[in-house]
């Protein structure tokens, strides 16, 4: 009798997916994680610890999931929501508001798991007008690399480089590698200069904040969070699992993602959400051909994170002594992907292409209008300008 293909695989191929997932996920997206809550107003030290909040909660949430249901369920923080972030800037009251904010859209994901239709409205926005918001939100962070090649050229090509010959070769670590090369840019700035990193910045902290509520971290920052994590993650992630033979509990998913954004939202974290693109790493054959083994991906992977959470710190010191147009190149080319499938879905079909235009350019514009971020607008616009060229398709019917 001969062994199956599933027998055959060595168990540990779950366990190093899971690694792979949490380090591909981490050393992709962390410097855009950073950038966006410095934006929005963060103080540095603010930001290392929303950075290890952040870890923390996807970690827990990985071990919970993974182990309760027995399957490659993976958690990660929002990076659609942390590049809204970005592009919105400060708001008024400050950092404590837009920790409110984030209370805010965790209480909406809680929500959303114990009232089904609160999320089955936000699958209802067309995909074209949510996606074309997502694009807008996006393109400044994605032009970043390009003007910062422009001031920083020594900095800056190494970086794009090196992302351009891993996309070729290695996609999947195209960006980790691309942070790789930016560390080295980094450390030989360090060298040159004879700068010293002052030993307790490598510590990780928690800077707790106490939050406080306005109309813009209310409308500009929480509902707009709660809809780019749940049309551009959640869903999709809900998505990507069944296509990959796995039925997500969606009340105790939305709960788990919901009070671990509650409960990092006052250390920092912006928000976590169920994997979407990681957990094709995770839940796919290459985990495992038996898909009743691939759970140990969640746990791995959530272990893996408690293990980056504590040098969370370490990296957050690497962002501050960069030169300028270093981490910005990174976060950029981290959401090239993201960018492009955006575009794609705003603009493919003919019917919605105009509402989807709109939404991308009041989006884009980072227009603020009584304390209320862009993409709350962009939102609107889009949806109005549906509204009325649909309607008047149906009168002319």
């Amino acid at each position: 009798m001969t062994a199956s293909p599933a027998s055959d695989a060595p168990a540990s191929r779950p366990l190093i997916a899971g690694v792979v997932t949490a380090l591909v996920g981490f050393t992709s997206t962390f410097a855009v994680v950073l950038t966006g809550l410095r934006a929005v107003g963060a103080t540095a030290d603010q930001a290392a610890s929303g950075l290890l909040a952040l870890c923390v909660m996807v970690g827990l949430g990985c071990l919970f999931v993974g182990a309760r249901y027995r399957m490659p369920i993976t958690i990660a923080w929002s990076t659609p929501g942390v590049a809204l972030l970005a592009a919105t800037g400060a708001v008024d009251g400050g950092w404590p508001a837009v920790v409110g904010g984030f209370l805010v859209s965790a209480a909406l994901i809680l929500l959303a798991g114990f009232f089904p239709p609160l999320g089955a409205l936000i699958a209802r926005i067309p995909p074209s007008i949510a996606q074309a918001m997502l694009a807008g939100v996006l393109l400044p962070l994605c032009v970043a690399p390009f003007t910062g090649l422009l001031s920083d050229p020594w900095g800056v090509a190494p970086v794009l480089v090196v992302w351009l010959v891993a996309a070729r070769l290695l996609p999947r670590w195209a960006v980790p590698l691309a942070f790789v090369a930016a560390t080295v840019v980094i450390v030989v700035g360090i060298v040159q200069s004879g700068a010293r990193v002052d030993a307790t910045t490598l510590v990780p902290r928690v800077e707790f904040v106490a939050p406080t509520l306005t109309l813009g971290s209310v409308v500009g920052i929480g509902l707009p969070l709660f809809v780019v994590t749940m049309a551009s993650q959640n869903v999709p992630g809900v998505a990507v699992m069944r296509s990959l033979g796995y039925t997500v509990p969606w009340r105790p998913a939305m709960i788990v993602t919901g009070l671990g954004s509650a409960l990092g939202a006052t250390a920092g974290a912006h928000a976590i959400n169920l994997g979407a693109i990681s957990a094709a790493i995770a839940a796919g054959p290459d985990s495992h051909p038996d898909p009743r083994r691939r759970w140990l991906a969640s746990i791995s992977a959530g272990g893996s994170y408690l293990v980056l959470a504590g040098l969370s710190s370490a990296f957050a010191a690497l962002v501050l002594l960069a030169p300028a147009g270093v981490i910005p190149a990174v976060a950029g080319v981290a959401l090239f992907a993201a960018f492009g499938s955006a575009i794609q879905q705003a603009i493919d079909d003919p019917g919605e292409r105009m509402p989807a235009v709109v939404t991308f350019l009041v989006a884009a514009s980072g227009v603020a209008v009584a304390g209320v971020s862009a993409a709350f607008w962009a939102l609107l616009a889009g949806l109005l300008v549906r509204t009325v060229l649909h309607a008047g398709r149906r009168r002319a019917a």
